[in-house]
């Protein structure tokens, strides 16, 4: 009974989480990312919490998997976040060369 609550949470949060996600605007998702990197490190937390709480191969097999995603999703919230602030940064100016060779 218990292994039937948890896939009943997982599904909910999946489906919540692709609900709220897909009403974002497209030019809001780099910002809201960014933003939200701490969020994907709480999420790992309670995943490896979850797995340590697991008994049984399903269980288990599920807090694995909730592991492995949240930290690939932690993960790729930091390489956009970095990718985005790149954009901002000023590009290096070449060296202006005056003709003349010492």
């Amino acid at each position: 009974m218990q292994d039937l609550l948890f896939v009943y949470i997982f599904v909910l949060a999946a489906f919540t989480g692709y609900e709220v996600i897909s009403r974002v605007p497209v030019i809001l998702h780099t910002p809201l990312m960014s933003g939200s990197n701490f969020v994907h490190g709480v999420v790992l937390v309670g995943a490896m919490y979850a797995l340590g709480q697991a008994e049984g191969p399903f269980q288990l097999t599920l807090g694995f998997l909730a592991v492995l995603l949240g930290a690939a999703n932690a993960a790729g919230g930091y390489v956009v976040t970095e990718r985005m602030l790149a954009m901002f940064t000023a590009k290096a100016k070449p060296a202006v060369t005056t003709g003349k060779e010492a």
